[in-house]
């Protein structure tokens, strides 16, 4: 076992992660109250006081955050540490509105390393591993993240950064790295060019670590048999640190959440009733230990269900389920839910790789939905003449899962463009 394990954390009874949870909660609480203006005129305005929070029990009492609240309050509206104290920011994209910048000071990032560390452990990882670590770098979460964990366990860390698919392969290759980190859409196109450059052979990985974006259980068996590792799932978020807000295990039956520093509910995203555990829902963080930018009842949009069944691996900690699309962009064509992991699993199990776009217009006031599907080189050379036929088969398919027509069009092999971050999966021209 890794060095870095911590068994008195991971495997901790129900009643010792309550106590953590209660105690550091009312403390949370009282230096949002305190620091945060902002927050504490929502609980003003709520009724709500910290004499209000005795403990979890309480936690429904406070007001939520969104999004929104964080684009208001940009760029120092929510910060609950004296900006001296503060040692990093990070941002998101700001690809859906202003960009939402959370701040870090080093007690936050040295919390945050320590739940990566914990994830890198999970997927196997120790101090005799290598761990290249293919996320983006800079202003987005993940590199930072996955290289500081990678340091806590003790990996020789290659901090390559996204994108310059040579180098990585050179250097997958040369120093033999056993543990990769990137998103799953590039860890496909890194497999598929492993194979087309005939280094199969010479790639040592035994595990990914994989998050940022939606993939399918499909997707990652794929993943798994063309690298011969094995993948595992990691959830984050920029508002509330980064990747290692959950990880996976060797059982692949959802992602651990590290409860000693979040607290998760499940809520209606409708009415905002916290919902009963087992239930499908929106899911909400409060950090419990973040100094910088302490997020309370924060709006994820995720929907998942939580689950406390216990773990063959040993871990206590409450388990979150892959998310199951979002409250807030999943599409909607015709009246009917999309969401794109449903298209994914049929395409993968029709045996086409998982490089697609969905197309969604709107044509004389009606909702077109239109499914890019690339081809592998094997079955385009045996197109010919097949091509209307594959399609047919693909919108029947597509049809029994989703519930209504979606056209579909088969293209060359690589002919949509790789992805070297986070894919684009979704050209909803209704919004433009």
């Amino acid at each position: 076992m890794a060095k870095y394990y911590q068994p008195e954390i991971e495997t901790a009874s129900r009643e010792q992660i309550l106590q953590w949870q209660n105690d550091r909660l009312v403390a949370q609480v009282q230096h949002v109250w305190d620091n945060v203006p902002y927050y504490r005129k929502k609980m003003e305005e709520k009724g709500v006081t910290p004499a209000d929070i005795q403990g979890v029990a309480d936690l429904h009492k406070l007001p939520f955050l969104s999004k929104d609240d964080l684009r208001d309050a940009y760029p120092y509206g929510l910060l609950g540490s004296p900006l001296k104290d503060c040692v990093r920011i990070h941002s998101t994209s700001g690809t859906t509105g202003k960009r939402v910048v959370a701040f870090y000071t080093q007690h936050d990032i040295d919390l945050w390393e320590d739940c990566c560390a914990r994830a890198i452990v999970a997927a196997g990882g120790s101090e005799e591993d290598v761990c290249q670590v293919a996320y983006g770098y800079g202003l987005f979460t993940g590199g930072s993240g996955l290289h500081g964990g990678s340091h806590k366990v003790g990996c020789l860390t290659l901090p390559l950064s996204s994108g310059n698919t040579d180098r990585q392969l050179q250097f997958m290759v040369d120093l033999g790295a056993t543990i990769l980190c990137c998103t799953p859409s590039y860890a496909a196109y890194l497999a598929e060019s492993i194979h087309e450059r005939g280094l199969r052979d010479q790639v040592k990985l035994k595990a990914g670590i994989f998050g940022a974006e939606a993939w399918s259980e499909s997707m990652r068996r794929e993943i798994e048999q063309s690298l011969g590792i094995k993948a595992y799932d990691i959830y984050g978020l920029t508002e509330t640190s980064g990747p290692g807000v959950a990880y996976e295990c060797e059982a692949q039956s959802g992602m651990h959440i590290n409860e000693d520093h979040f607290i998760a509910e499940i809520i209606d995203p409708d009415t905002g009733e916290v919902l009963p555990e087992g239930s499908k829902g929106e899911l909400v963080f409060t950090s419990i230990t973040k100094q910088a930018f302490p997020l309370l009842r924060y709006r994820t949009k995720d929907i998942c269900i939580l689950n406390r069944e216990p773990c063959p691996c040993g871990r206590t900690h409450v388990k979150m389920c892959k998310p199951m699309g979002r409250s807030d962009d999943m599409l909607i064509v015709k009246g009917v839910n999309v969401f794109p992991s449903q298209i994914e699993t049929v395409l993968l199990e029709q045996g086409y790789p998982a490089n697609y776009q969905i197309i969604v217009d709107r044509v004389n006031h009606s909702d077109t939905l239109e499914i890019m599907v690339e081809m592998t080189p094997e079955t385009f050379s045996d197109s010919l003449g097949k091509i209307t036929e594959m399609e047919k088969n693909l919108v029947s398919s597509l049809k029994a899962m989703l519930g209504i027509y979606a056209k579909v069009r088969l293209v060359a092999p690589k002919s949509i463009a790789r992805s070297e971050g986070k894919a684009v999966r979704i050209i909803d021209k209704r919004k433009i």
